[in-house]
């Protein structure tokens, strides 16, 4: 009596790959990736160390332009390097096209400047732009 399932010619049994747990794994990696892309919250500022404040919420930067002031005291519109007159022209520009729509999103270094970052408040209110809001992480209580 001869006995199936992965026998060979000579008696002994072939290895097999089984597909269902490969597929099984694969889509359980897929699953984790999509969950962990859809709970990041990205930004379009130039990356800087963000200051931590206990009350921090979630924000959704679409359809918001993101001003970012580096330690340096640099601006940066989204990701490009700006200079004052740059950002005042585009300020204009963006409110001029947004109308009431606009909304700024303020990342700033934790080492930069107050005076810094108060100056581009002022400018964004001075542009009409009522909507602001400053970038902040969320403090972790130890």
């Amino acid at each position: 009596m001869h006995g199936g399932g992965g026998s060979g010619s000579d008696g002994k049994k072939r290895a097999r790959i089984e597909i269902i747990p490969l597929i099984d794994v694969i889509f359980f990696l897929l699953a984790t990736f999509v969950l962990f892309t859809l709970s990041l919250n990205q930004t379009k500022g130039h990356p800087v160390a963000l200051p931590t404040a206990q009350t921090s919420i979630p924000r959704d930067p679409t359809g918001a332009v993101t001003l970012t002031v580096t330690a340096e005291g640099t601006i940066y519109w989204d990701k490009d390097l700006v200079t004052l007159d740059e950002f005042l022209s585009r300020l204009q520009a963006y409110q001029r096209d947004e109308g009431g729509d606009a909304r700024v999103l303020i990342n700033g270094d934790k080492n930069t400047l107050f005076a810094q970052v108060t100056y581009v408040v002022d400018q964004v209110r001075i542009a009409g732009i009522p909507q602001i809001f400053i970038e902040t992480q969320v403090f972790q209580a130890k």
